[in-house]
């Protein structure tokens, strides 16, 4: 979710001038699988190996950030008669950020090929490096029976979020005289749990929560620094305010002890900026109300998210200074077909001068597969954001989600929002937000 009012999109690249391209959505997105390339199973990598590619990435500039690694899969040889084979995935260099490799078994083809259920247990599982961890894991499939020169295939069925992809399909074949294969297992760190360390600093009650147009100390603002359109995120929804606009229907409301943030068709068009809106969509900020800005600290929310089709969910944190730098702690992209409303989670950061963004480090993957997190939209959540001086690090039910080097050392504000992004009807499920518990704690 970009903060502009003339300029950039979902996600997007600048030409040396600053002006942003929009571009659609960073997402899971099948791969061109390359002619995969031999190569042996590697040993283990050695834990100083990666500490001290990660202390090569020090120190990160304000508006840069680290090169993206790139993953890569490679032929694997197992033995007559094994159980089990492990196959590596690489990455070329440490990771500033999470990678989630996504990685899929697939029957053999042509001459001798075997299949899964017969020969092979079939897996489809992520494999996750966190920063500072080696650069190689395996995927072990469990094998059922072995044959001389059977083979199946294994490949990333989407590219990698985090990374980019390099080889990406692989064959594996059992042979006579070939060497068993390892698992690669140690040294990887595993998912931090929530916990605030700072002071509390806001605590939202639905019950006694205000908002206007502007905001203030102890009131929420309705409207961006910009006004109340997002015209260069393409946006159909002109944001509302339940005074400032009567005739639609209530943007926010305090229902069965939540705030509901609320997105609508207009049975009434409005006009704004001499442009006529049909969509109303609706937006809380804190870009004045100084309790909920934090340069350290943690941010949760506890909310139930919308499913409606172009619908475009958000929790976020923006530079209180100007956009970017930029903070996505939840995305829904209901404007996009490829979205599972109820399993896919994403976050991103943009980094740059004001106006002018130079990178993005994105993430969006299938929360129910990877981390066991599902009903995203029809049950409600736990969405948190830990910003410390080296990382930023992102949960969903106080599981660790992601995590990227923090190049930011300036205060942020906090933007609960849906906007709208159709032509459509608007009418199938909900087009609401609802907030059960909005807190910030700051550490400095």
């Amino acid at each position: 979710m970009l903060a502009l009012s003339g300029c950039g999109g979902e996600s997007g690249s600048e030409t040396a001038a600053g002006v942003v391209v929009v571009v659609p959505p960073s997402e899971p997105v099948a791969v061109v699988v390359p002619t995969p390339t031999p190569s042996p199973t590697p040993e283990p990598a050695q834990s100083a190996e990666a500490a001290g590619a990660v202390a090569a990435l020090d120190p990160i500039a304000q508006y840069t950030y680290p090169a993206i690694a790139t993953a890569s899969i490679g032929d694997v040889n197992y033995p007559l008669g094994a159980t089990q084979v492990d196959i590596p995935v690489r990455l070329d260099h440490a990771t500033p950020n999470t990678v989630h490799v996504r990685v899929k078994t697939a029957n053999g083809s042509g001459t001798n090929y075997v299949y899964s259920g017969a020969y092979f247990e079939a897996v489809d599982k992520y494999l996750i490096f966190r920063p500072g961890d080696p650069l190689v894991q395996t995927i072990s499939v469990k094998i059922v029976k072995t044959k001389e020169g059977g083979h199946f295939k294994v490949s990333f069925p989407e590219a990698p979020q985090g990374a980019n992809a390099g080889v990406s399909s692989a064959i594996v074949t059992s042979k006579a005289g070939a060497l068993a294969t390892k698992p690669i297992i140690a040294g990887f760190r595993l998912p931090r749990t929530f916990k605030a360390s700072g002071t509390l600093a806001y605590d939202l009650n639905p019950a006694t929560v205000r908002w206007s147009d502007k905001g203030g100390a102890g009131i929420l603002s309705t409207s961006f620094t910009h006004g109340r359109a997002q015209t260069g995120n393409a946006e159909t929804g002109l944001y509302l305010d339940n005074t400032l606009h009567p005739s639609a229907e209530p943007a926010f409301a305090i229902k069965n002890g939540k705030l509901v943030i609320h997105s609508q068709k207009l049975a009434t068009p409005l006009t704004y900026g001499g442009v006529s809106y049909k969509y109303g969509a609706a937006m809380l900020s804190g870009r004045n109300t100084p309790e909920t800005q934090v340069t350290y600290g943690q941010y949760e929310w506890v909310a139930t998210m919308p499913n409606r089709r172009g619908s475009w969910p958000a929790l976020w944190l923006i530079g209180v200074r100007g956009w970017p730098p930029e903070i996505d702690v939840y995305e829904g992209f209901g404007q996009n077909s490829n979205w599972d409303f109820e399993r896919d989670i994403s976050a991103n950061i943009h980094g740059g001068p004001i106006n002018q963004r130079k990178f993005t480090r994105s993430m969006w993957i299938d929360a129910t597969t990877a981390y066991g997190i599902g009903n995203i939209a029809s049950a409600t959540h736990r969405y948190a954001v830990d910003i410390q001086a080296d990382y930023i690090t992102w949960f969903v039910d106080g599981i660790e989600t992601h995590q990227a080097r923090n190049p930011f050392s300036e205060p942020f504000y906090p933007v609960m929002n849906v906007a709208v992004k159709t032509s459509s009807a608007f009418t199938d499920g909900s087009g609401d937000m609802a907030i059960a518990s909005f807190k910030v704690w700051r550490n400095r």
